[in-house]
């Protein structure tokens, strides 16, 4: 009797558990499908495609297609491929996220560590930021773009990210921060040191968890970021999210599918490949109490 009656526990697990890996495999399934399409469509030629059908398993693998959507496919009538571009959307976003992170780790040192009148005030109007829909700051952006001569420029869309990253790093950094006892600070204090030597001496040094945490999801949101790149640039200026969106403008009688799609990898790729690299230290990073 005792034995029967285990077995229905267990068969109820068992049962629960397989529910649970379909579901996931199949909202898995639901995700990576687009990707998935996006790689075969990248190896597959044209006339392939034209033969047999736009989505498939390709018969023959054409990995020429990355080559010439690196160096010399035509975007917006610019036959040189997303080189130039993939080089733009670099020049943006590695400065921007230095300065952006740099900017708030002091941002969230100064709120969590060295207490001022109003710092929590301060705080919240800079976390503000990180709720405003990017549709509101077009306006805004213009004019400052427009009176600092940083209009069509990569330094006005670094400007751009460097300022509004800062709301999410000091986010981050203040509540990392505010792990670190506030003995350690007023001993500094004590032993004569300011507010950059503690910073400098003291707090970044605690900070890599934190660091790489802002460094990780500033690069991958300036890299992917669309709608200033596409408004605020044109033409050899612009990042290469705008100019993927510009790859059916070439001029050719053809779409061409697999090069666009390749062109589509070879853009996401070092966002992928800087979350590959540090994932595991972005989630610890979390966890010690970027998201307290």
């Amino acid at each position: 009797m005792s034995a029967t009656l285990n077995k229905g526990p267990r068969a109820s697990a068992m049962w629960s558990r397989i529910a649970i890996y379909v579901v996931i495999l199949v909202f898995a399934a639901f995700f990576l499908a687009p990707l998935a399409v996006t790689i075969l469509t990248s190896v597959r030629s044209n006339t392939e495609m034209a033969q047999r059908s736009l989505i498939g398993w390709p018969q023959h693998l054409d990995l020429s297609n990355f080559a010439v959507a690196w160096g010399s496919f035509c975007i917006a009538e610019h036959c040189t491929g997303i080189a130039p571009y993939m080089y733009n959307s670099a020049v943006m976003a590695i400065p921007a996220t230095i300065l952006s992170t740099l900017l708030g780790a002091m941002a969230g040192y100064a709120i969590a560590l060295w207490r001022f009148r109003g710092d929590n005030i301060m705080f919240g109007l800079v976390v503000l930021g990180v709720f405003l829909p990017e549709q509101m700051r077009l306006i805004p952006w213009t004019v400052v773009l427009r009176d600092t001569g940083l209009a069509n420029s990569l330094a006005g869309l670094i400007m751009i990210h460097t300022i509004q990253g800062v709301s999410f790093t000091t986010l981050f950094c203040r509540n990392y921060y505010l792990s670190i006892p506030q003995d350690l600070m007023k001993a500094a204090r004590i032993d004569g040191a300011g507010f950059y030597r503690i910073f400098w001496r003291i707090v970044l040094p605690l900070s890599p968890p934190i660091l790489i945490v802002t460094v990780i999801w500033q690069f991958t949101g300036i890299w992917n970021e669309f709608l200033f790149g596409v408004i605020f640039t044109s033409g050899t200026q612009q990042p290469i999210t705008a100019a993927l969106v510009a790859l059916g403008s070439g001029g050719q009688n053809v779409h061409a599918y697999n090069v666009a799609a390749a062109a589509v990898l070879i853009g996401a790729f070092p966002p992928l490949l800087v979350y590959f690299l540090g994932g595991k230290y972005f989630v610890r990073g979390l966890t010690q109490g970027a998201i307290k």
